[in-house]
C-alpha cells in the first residue's frame, strides 16, 4: 500500500484513506436520517447541525485554546480534572463532543465557564476532509487532546500533517479493539502512530498500543480516580441512605445498565424478594446507562409485576420508598447520589458482554460493587478493585444460570452486613490509593509539548 509521509509521525495509507472518505461521503445522509430518528426523543438532537460539518460557529471565535475532546458522558466527567487544572492556569478550552448526553454533561459541568468564555462547547465535525479542514482552520488550537478510545482517521492524520500536537490521553485498549485495529493491517497500525503521543491507563494498554507499532506510549493511570465527587449530592445520598437504615432497609443500585441486562436484574430482584429471605425487603434503584431508554425500562417494570416509581416523578424523600419494590432512576447526573444512599452496587454493563461501565465513582462513595464477567473496558480497575476488597464477581455465569447467579451472589451479601461495610472501606481506600493522573498527564504534556515549539 503506498502512503505518503511526513516527519515524526505515522503515515497515511492513501488507498485506504480514499475509500474510508469515499464511504464517508455516502453515509453522511445517513447520519442525518439517524439524528432526525433520536429527535423523537429530544429535539436537541437536530440544534446545531452546521456544526457537525465544520460551519455554523457563533461568534466570537477565540484560537489558540487547549482542544480537549470528549466523545460522551463518561469521557466528559473524567475529562474534568484534567480542564478545571489548566482553567487554573489560565488557558481557554475548547470542549468538544460527538453526543448530545455529552455536550449536555459537559454543559452542566462548566456552566459558569462557557457563560465566561473560558470554555467553547462545539459538536466535533464529521470525519470529512472538508469539515475538519475547515473545523481546525477555524479554531487554530494549541494542541488537541482525545479522551480514552476516540481515534478519527482524518482528525489524526490532518493534525499530524498541520503538526498540530494531538494526543490520546487516559487511553484503554482492549484485547477486542486492538485485534480489530490489527486487521486493518498497516492502516490500522498507522492510526494510533499517527498521534503525537499516548498516554495509557495501565500497562495492559500500553503494551497493546505498543503492539501496534506506537513509540511515544507513557502510563500515567485512570484520570476516573481524580473526578471530584458533588458534595451536595453524596450528602443527599447519605440522608436518603440513613432514613432507609431507620426503616431497617438496604438498598442495591444496578448502575448505567444496558440494553438486554434489565431483563436479568428484574428477575433476580423477583425471585430475591420471592424467597422471603428478609424480615425487611431491599430496595433496587435501577438507572440505566441512556436516557432514551428509560421509558423502555419502565415498561419492564410494568409487566414484571413489581411496584417502581420514577425519580423524576417524585421528590425523592425517603418515606416515598415505603411500599416500592425499585425506584427507576431516570434523572440525569445523580450517580453520586444514588451509590452514596446504596449499600451494593450491580455495575451495569458487565453483565453481559459490553465491557463494563465505571466502578471507580461507586468505590470513590464508598459503595462495594458487585461486577458481572465483562469487564474488558476497565479491565485493570476491576481486577485492582477485586484484589482490594473493594469488589465481588457474580458467582457463576448470569446468562447461563438465568438471573439465579445474581440473585444468589446479592442474597449473599445482603445478608452479611459485616462484610458489605469491610468492603465500603476497601473502597474508599482503593479509590484514594490510585488518584494523581491528572499531575502525571500535565507533567507529560507539558515534557511532550516542548519538543514542537
Amino acid at each position: 500500500m503506498s502512503v505518503t509521509t511526513h516527519a515524526e509521525y505515522g503515515a497515511r495509507p492513501c488507498i485506504w484513506f480514499a475509500v474510508y472518505q469515499l464511504l464517508w461521503h455516502l453515509l453522511l445522509p445517513f447520519a442525518f436520517v439517524r439524528l432526525a430518528w433520536r429527535a423523537r426523543h429530544s429535539f436537541a438532537y437536530l440544534h446545531h447541525i452546521p456544526e457537525r460539518l465544520g460551519f455554523g460557529y457563533d461568534k466570537p471565535i477565540q484560537q489558540g485554546s487547549i482542544w480537549i475532546h470528549a466523545v460522551s458522558v463518561g469521557e466528559t466527567r473524567a475529562a474534568q480534572p484534567l480542564i478545571e487544572a489548566y482553567l487554573a492556569m489560565g488557558e481557554s478550552i475548547l470542549l468538544t463532543h460527538m453526543t448530545l448526553n455529552g455536550r449536555r454533561t459537559g454543559k452542566q459541568l462548566f456552566a459558569k465557564e462557557i457563560a465566561n468564555g473560558q470554555i467553547r462547547q462545539v459538536y466535533l465535525p464529521y470525519d470529512l476532509c472538508w469539515s475538519v479542514e475547515h473545523f481546525l482552520n477555524t479554531f487554530k488550537p494549541k494542541f488537541g487532546l482525545f479522551m480514552e478510545t476516540e481515534a478519527w482517521p482524518t482528525i489524526v492524520f490532518r493534525c499530524a500533517e498541520k503538526r498540530l500536537p494531538l494526543f490520546l490521553v487516559n487511553a484503554r485498549l482492549s484485547v477486542r479493539s486492538a485485534r480489530r485495529v490489527n486487521r486493518f493491517g498497516k492502516a490500522g497500525r498507522s492510526l494510533f502512530q499517527a498521534f503525537a503521543g499516548i498516554l495509557a491507563q495501565t500497562e495492559f494498554d500500553a503494551e497493546r498500543y505498543r503492539s501496534l507499532g506506537v513509540q511515544n506510549v507513557s502510563i500515567v493511570g485512570n484520570l476516573k480516580f481524580d473526578v471530584p465527587l458533588d458534595v451536595a449530592l453524596v450528602e443527599q445520598g447519605k440522608i436518603w441512605q440513613q432514613a432507609l437504615h431507620g426503616n431497617g432497609r438496604l438498598m442495591v443500585c444496578a448502575a448505567s445498565t444496558r440494553d438486554g441486562e434489565e431483563e436479568i436484574i428484574l428477575k433476580a430482584w423477583k425471585e430475591l424478594l420471592l424467597s422471603n429471605t428478609f424480615a425487611i425487603a431491599p430496595l433496587l434503584c435501577l438507572v440505566p446507562r441512556h436516557p432514551e431508554r428509560f421509558s423502555e425500562v419502565a415498561e419492564q417494570m410494568n409487566t414484571s409485576g413489581l411496584t417502581y416509581r420514577r425519580r423524576t416523578e417524585w421528590p425523592g424523600t425517603p418515606k416515598d420508598c415505603l411500599g416500592l419494590d425499585i425506584v427507576l432512576g431516570d434523572s440525569m447526573g445523580e450517580m453520586p447520589m444514588y451509590y452514596s444512599a446504596s449499600n451494593l452496587v450491580v455495575m451495569g454493563g458487565s453483565i453481559l458482554p459490553f465491557g463494563g461501565q465505571n466502578l471507580i465513582e461507586a468505590c470513590a462513595t464508598g459503595c462495594p460493587v458487585l461486577l458481572g464477567e465483562h469487564t474488558y473496558n476497565f479491565q485493570q480497575a476491576s481486577l485492582d478493585a477485586i484484589q482490594a476488597g473493594a469488589a465481588k464477581r457474580i458467582q457463576g455465569d448470569a446468562l447461563l444460570g438465568e438471573p439465579l447467579a445474581l440473585m444468589e451472589s446479592l442474597k449473599v451479601l445482603l445478608l452479611n452486613t459485616a462484610e458489605l461495610a469491610k468492603m465500603s472501606d476497601a473502597a474508599k481506600r482503593y479509590s484514594t490509593e490510585h488518584q494523581g493522573a491528572t499531575q502525571k498527564i500535565l507533567a507529560a504534556l507539558d515534557q511532550q509539548n516542548r519538543s514542537f515549539t
